[in-house]
């Protein structure tokens, strides 16, 4: 027989046992720490609702001839279920495709309106800015004359403030006036300082009750999560209504209670939760899987333009960053949706100050050549804090999952929280709200600023004053203000370790920014006193004169904190652009991309991971990341299943099953599908049959044609066999079967496979060998097998510098020569053992 002279070459068919047992991505998942329910409830239709598929579709392989198969039911009518996929797995990008082009041929006018329809939730986003900056004006006092006005917008219309003090006013009043009746004090301190750890800890336990009870899938960033369901994976109910509900709520709570997080990230979740619910109102996106992505990726473009008033930003952080697959016409969509966001955003007005951005700038000096160093500097100093995040934060992550104190998320947020408000409340700048650290970080001392970190000492002796304010010696303010940074720049560096990651939505934009622009700060600080003092320096003497402005630590701060997010998201192009459009320094974009590519390059010497794509591989989500080179030289029989350990290959055969025979298969197995060859004697391909169009197409039969029995022959080909006459009636099942299923020989190198699977989104691929299947690959098997190599596990091919030619190793590691034909490994090197004579009588009895 033909499988006994293939088993003789070395070839030996077995169950491709995805992970053991497990049929689906369920095992690699784990959720983002959270306890998942698997039962269904009512967002489950929000991102894997039953879709009504097409009558035809038409798949290639390759070089292979084209077929058009029905993808629908015995009877020509659409069978519900058929072609959509299980929680928790992923999609078939090529398959989705393909009706997509059915689709085209079906209808002759397409309403592709959907896009335009998204931006009606961008307003989410003005108003969770609002609310944030309220409530957290609310910790430290209110206002009588309008309650729902925070401290800046109360005092705007009191004609009792002073330059020096312009944030007092009778119409705000803090908690120690209205409990105690003191406004100074030690005891109107403490009162204060109470009530600020009362509101930050009420704020936190309320958040994360809400997130613990309606919603799990509201915390964290949400990226990860997005950049997985944009890769094809299906998560139902990630993106569903309560979860847009509960992030929103607990959102503007978790920036109110003062943790070292931010609402950017976040932002892109809530965008793509309204663009998956508004995409069910249209069938062109409801019915398709990748069509449904394409509107994700213009949603979260739109949640990042929100999020800092950056619409180009936004379009390149979704083709960076998130997006898996971005076809051109996503773009131009995409950046239409990002403008109907920044012009709904502008109406709104969140920011105050009339304008898109969230920090705008105004320096009055250029740059000059010899600041590339101290900019480079920063972007060292944010490679290393990009690498130490990543290191310390997933250790944190990891430690919480492996131990009892991950199974307690509300105490440990409200710890964080409490250890949060007791230490900050001291130090203005850490008491501050982020942002508003940001912006004050950020601006340039003018004559109208009244901040310590602008009390300059005035020389009166300079001889030349080129602009309004030269450079100064700095006062007693401006030195206090240093420590107190300094102090501020360790606080959130630690805090925001333990921060990113709790059961409250958090985002990582701000915090690593408001990182980056102290350190900044402080740099451009002494670099401007050293200019000062030693402007007769030769790297100061042409530019700085006496008298003169030639160094702004604002710019500083702004470099630095495109620096640090850099080093921790490993961002480039696209964080230049948000950078600049956020603070609308166009002028400065020479630094923030030195400043960016350093940072990429320190952090990359550390680990190529940003801290997305770490967070994706500890929570176990099938990714494949696009932005990884593999490098190894394997071979597709080195990763396919079935290996010698499992059971024999699960297949069908085009005609010789019954019913029966496919429910016991299914039942007593969990695979994802199964392939279906000519008999078992030929054991020729013929295509490849989905579990879940399997289950349904047979039930839908039962149902509606009279004659299915369990003896029922199934036939999977063209014309059915003849059969005896009191026969029950066949079932033809050839509507489900795909005919042109991915196919790779069992020589194909393995970095030809990982790339497929890139490209095209595949989600298992059939070995063969001269058309006999051998056994198949999977994305898990992928993902398993770079995860083997990141490990260090001893490869089955030697590097490349070992031999030109995809040999495995000559000899295994006791020493003996491996066998070997056609320079495919017989047996995996952690399975050499010789066979009895019964395993070689079993082996070569085995047939699929």
């Amino acid at each position: 027989m033909e499988s006994e002279q293939l088993f003789h070459r070395g070839y030996y068919r077995n169950s491709y046992n995805s992970i053991t047992s497990a049929s689906s991505d369920e095992e690699l998942l784990d959720g983002a720490g959270v306890i998942m329910d698997f039962q269904t409830s009512e967002d489950d239709n929000l991102l894997d609702g039953d879709a009504s598929i097409g009558t035809h579709y038409t798949m290639t392989n390759g070089g292979s001839i084209n077929s058009s198969t029905h993808l629908l039911d015995l009877l020509d009518e659409p069978i519900p279920g058929v072609g959509t996929y299980d929680d928790f797995h992923t999609i078939d990008w090529v398959r989705e495709k393909c009706k997509d082009r059915e689709r085209h041929r079906r209808v002759l006018e397409i309403n592709n309106s959907t896009w335009k329809i998204v931006f009606v939730g961008w307003a989410l986003a003005g108003l969770i800015d609002i609310a944030a900056d309220w409530m957290t004006d609310l910790k430290e006092g209110i206002c009588l004359s309008a309650l729902w006005f925070n401290h800046e917008q109360c005092c705007w219309g009191s004609n009792e403030t002073t330059f020096e003090e312009r944030d007092k006013c009778p119409q705000w009043k803090t908690w120690a006036e209205l409990i105690i009746g003191q406004a100074e004090g030690p005891g109107s301190y403490i009162m204060n300082y109470i009530m600020y750890i009362f509101w930050a800890l009420s704020f936190a336990f309320l958040a994360v009750s809400l997130v613990k009870v309606f919603a799990p899938y509201a915390c964290g960033s949400g990226i990860p999560e997005i950049k997985t369901i944009l890769s094809g994976f299906i998560i139902r109910g990630y993106l569903g209504k309560w979860t847009l509900m509960i992030k929103t709520i607990t959102l503007v709570l978790a920036v109110a209670s003062g943790l070292s997080l931010g609402k950017e990230g976040p932002l892109v979740h809530v965008a793509c939760c309204c663009g998956n619910i508004f995409s069910y109102l249209f069938p062109k996106y409801s019915t398709n899987e990748a069509k449904k992505r394409e509107v994700l990726s213009a949603a979260s473009a739109a949640g990042v333009s929100v999020a800092f008033g950056a619409p180009i930003g936004g379009v390149l952080f979704s083709l960076e960053e998130v997006s898996y697959y971005f076809p051109l016409k996503t773009l131009w969509r995409s950046f239409f949706a990002a403008l109907v966001a920044a012009f709904v955003l502008r109406s709104i007005n969140p920011f105050g100050n009339s304008r898109l951005v969230l920090f705008y700038v105004e320096y009055h000096t250029p740059w000059y050549l010899f600041e590339l160093l101290p900019f480079i500097l920063l972007g060292v100093f944010g490679g290393l804090w990009g690498a130490f995040f990543i290191r310390a934060n997933i250790a944190w992550c990891r430690r919480r999952k492996s131990t009892k104190f991950g199974k307690y998320p509300v105490l440990e947020v409200i710890i964080v929280a409490a250890i949060t408000a007791v230490i900050a409340f001291p130090n203005p700048y850490t008491r501050l709200n982020t942002s508003e650290l940001i912006k004050e970080l950020f601006t340039d001392c003018g004559p109208l600023e009244s901040s310590s970190l602008c009390d300059y000492r005035n020389d009166m002796n300079a001889s030349k004053i080129v602009d309004d304010i030269p450079d100064r010696p700095a006062g007693t303010g401006v030195y206090s203000a240093i420590w107190q940074l300094c102090l501020a720049l360790i606080f959130k560096i630690i805090m925001t370790v333990f921060t990113f990651g709790i059961k409250v939505p958090s985002g990582l934009f701000i915090p690593s920014m408001a990182i980056g622009a102290i350190a900044g700060r402080i740099v451009g600080i002494a670099v401007e006193q050293l200019a000062y003092y030693h402007h007769d320096w030769f790297i100061f003497k042409e530019w700085c004169e006496v008298g003169a402005d030639c160094i702004t630590p604002g710019l500083y701060a702004m470099v630095g904190a495109a620096a640090c997010l850099g080093g921790v998201t490993r961002m480039t192009v696209s964080l230049v652009v948000i950078v600049f459009e956020l603070t609308g320094g166009l002028e400065y974009i020479v630094p923030l991309m030195a400043a960016v590519m350093t940072s990429k390059w320190v952090g990359d010497a550390f680990g190529r991971e940003g801290i997305y794509e770490a967070h994706i591989r500890l929570n176990g989500y099938p990714f494949l990341d696009a932005k990884e080179e593999f490098t190894h030289t394997t071979l597709a029989a080195d990763v396919m299943r079935p290996r010698r350990s499992d059971p024999p290959l699960a297949v069908l055969t085009q005609d010789n099953m019954t019913v029966e025979d496919i429910e016991n298969l299914i039942n007593e197995t969990s695979y994802n599908g199964f392939p279906v060859i000519m008999s078992k004697e030929s054991q020729r391909l013929v295509g490849f049959a989905l579990r879940r169009d399997l289950t349904i197409a047979i039930e839908s039969a039962r149902k509606k044609q009279e004659g299915i029995v369990g003896s029922s022959r199934v036939c999977f080909a063209q014309h059915t066999p003849s059969l005896p006459a009191e026969s029950p009636r066949p079932l033809k099942l050839r509507s489900i079967l795909d005919m042109s299923p991915f196919t790779v020989t069992d020589h194909t190198p393995m970095e030809i496979v990982v790339d497929i699977f890139r490209k095209l989104g595949l989600r298992q691929c059939l070995v063969t060998h001269n058309g006999i299947v051998l056994g198949i690959i999977t994305k898990k098997n992928i993902l398993e097998h770079l995860e083997q190599l990141k490990q260090h596990v001893e490869p089955l091919a030697p590097p490349w510098h070992y031999n030109k030619k995809r040999y495995p190793p000559s000899y295994g590691p006791d020493g003996k020569p491996r066998p070997r034909f056609n320079n495919v490994q017989l047996k995996p090197i952690a399975e050499e053992r010789e066979e009895t004579e019964e395993e070689v009588h079993l082996l070569n009895s085995t047939t699929l």
